[in-house]
């Protein structure tokens, strides 16, 4: 054979064998590249299946990626994977830490979801998948019109759930936050010593488990110390339990607390002023018990602080008075409970106001007020020393006018406006008027016009007027006039104490003016000390002589 066709089989061979290699390796190229998929995905598309290398997500299915998209919580879609599968198997976490060393891990959800999960360890790489028993083998069919609904009910509530100004999350039986919205989130990464980053599980910021949950509507205040803030922050906490989880909520309450401290502030400012008083103080709410009291009140009462404090009614505080003779003793019970409820209701509208005489000879002012809210203050004052004083003051004046009464001279007091206020028996029955009996006041000019009518005429009352209104320092001075019926009477008008004068009759027997001889008029000057002058030696109004 000749060496060309030697050389050309060799080539031809060559490139054969080159070819037939290379087909090999294309061959097997693909079928490597596709080998990782297909030990993922080799129970078909519609299982949840995530492959992760530590907590980074390398790969995962579609139903699994749309499972991460629905998951609304911060972090990686390893935390996102946590917050979905913590809440329905408890122990989660600790099983996933020792995956590789088992190699395969199957967990069985909470009682009430029906779910599976399985783990297994596969060259450095953790596959989870998820199943659902129930669901198995069943496709549901969501038109696009329908999905893209449930989507965008979905946005509305997470947008709703994220601006609320409250906080809301979502706890199992031992504490561990399962959900949170936004408002929670942003308030933990402030408590955050750190950098604020949120790992899960989430931190828990109330410190509330289990039976000590606030259920419904009931509250539980909270507070919490913010660094870099100087006052806490108070919460109102609400919980409302199913079967699996607490959906709780933190309302802000600063301003409620705030409220509550100025308040109580303000009952103990209140309690300290209340404690000086000298009257009893008892302050009854809308249901009439006893709320507020003060230590004059166990003196006056007799009450014990025991009984006090433990927030009596309104008629039991009453009932406990009679007992201790603290009341007016009635005539019977019944008419005395009808009494103290016409008491209660005349506070409830307006001012009730009544003195009560004691059989222990003390005698009480009890004044009963309406407070906004419908609640009463009964206040007890002790007037034991001002009626006893305004009895005396009124036996004694009873005494200095029988003693003014029982003066043979007509007398009148006039004060230095004018007025008359003081008058004795002599007088009203010289001038056939008593001055007690009449409705209004007395004056000068109205004494002035009866005397006139009935006397003769005379410049005796012209003077007297003009004495009685002067405001200089007056001399005592005396005058005559005659009566119409012919009787001479004499006049003597005095400053007293406090710019008053005092007017004087007296009537002149005939034998007394035939022997009285005309003289000088003595006068003399109320607290001058000189005694007595002459006539033509003293400056002032002079005196007439018949």
């Amino acid at each position: 054979m000749p060496i060309h066709w030697v050389l050309a089989l060799v080539i031809v061979g060559t490139s054969v064998a080159s070819a037939v290699i290379a087909l090999l390796i294309l061959s097997a190229l693909p079928a490597r590249r596709q080998k990782p998929k297909a030990a993922l995905f080799d129970q078909g598309p519609e299982q949840t299946v995530f492959l992760f290398d530590d907590d980074a997500l390398i790969d995962a299915s579609d139903p699994a990626r749309s499972l991460l998209a629905a998951v609304d919580a911060p972090g990686s879609p390893w935390t996102q994977l946590c917050a979905y599968l913590s809440p329905r198997f408890p122990d989660f976490e600790a099983q996933m830490a020792r995956l590789a060393e088992r190699g395969r891990i199957m967990l069985v959800a909470n009682a009430g979801q029906p779910l599976t999960l399985q783990a297994e360890w596969r060259d450095g790489l953790a596959r989870i998948t998820l199943v659902d028993p129930e669901a198995e083998g069943q496709y549901i069919s969501v038109d696009r019109l329908s999905h893209g609904a449930l989507e965008a009910e979905l946005a509305s509530l997470r947008q709703t759930m994220d601006r609320a100004p409250v906080l809301v999350w979502r706890q199992v039986e031992d504490g561990t936050v399962t959900w949170a919205n936004r408002a929670y989130l942003d308030l933990a990464r402030i408590l955050d010593p750190e950098d604020g980053i949120l790992n899960w599980p989430l931190p828990q910021l109330f410190e509330a488990g289990g039976e000590s949950l606030p259920q419904g509507w009931e509250s539980r205040r909270a507070k919490l110390m913010v660094p870099g803030e100087v006052k806490a922050r108070w919460f109102e906490c609400h919980g409302f339990a199913d079967k699996l989880e607490t959906l709780l909520f933190a309302l802000p309450s600063d301003a409620a607390v705030q409220a509550e401290v100025a308040l109580r502030e303000f009952i103990q400012t209140l309690t300290k002023t209340f404690a000086h008083l000298p009257i009893g103080l008892a302050i009854f709410d809308r249901q009439r018990q006893l709320a507020l009291f003060n230590p004059a009140l166990i003196d006056l009462t007799a009450l014990g602080p025991d009984f006090l404090t433990a927030r009596p009614t309104l008629f039991a505080f009453l009932d406990r008075l009679h007992d201790n003779q603290r009341i007016p003793e009635p005539k019977d019970y019944k008419s005395w409970r009808q009494q103290i409820s016409a008491l209660e209701k005349a506070a409830s509208s307006g001012q009730y106001e009544e003195i009560w005489t004691l059989p222990t000879s003390q005698t009480y002012r009890v004044t009963v007020r309406p407070h906004p809210d419908g609640a009463i203050a009964l206040l007890l004052e002790d007037i034991s020393a001002e009626v006893s004083l305004t009895r005396r003051f009124r036996a004694e004046l009873e005494m200095s006018q029988a003693v003014f009464d029982s003066l043979p001279e007509a007398l009148a007091v006039f004060s230095p406006a004018g007025i008359l206020v003081m008058s004795n028996a002599a007088y009203a029955q010289l001038w056939g008027m008593d001055p007690s009996t009449q409705l209004g006041q007395v004056g000068i000019s109205d004494a002035l016009r009866h005397w006139q009518a009935t006397t003769a005429p005379t410049q005796v009352w012209v003077k007297a007027h003009d004495y009685v209104c002067a405001m200089a320092d007056r001399l005592e001075w005396r005058g005559e006039v005659s009566l119409l019926d012919g009787r001479r009477l004499a006049c003597r008008l005095a400053p007293v104490q406090g710019g008053s004068t005092l007017i004087g009759f007296t009537e002149i027997s005939p034998a007394s003016a035939q022997t009285v001889p005309r003289r000088k008029i003595a006068l003399r000057r109320v607290g001058s000390g000189r005694g007595t002058a002459d006539l033509g030696e003293q400056s002032g109004i002079l005196a007439e002589s018949a």
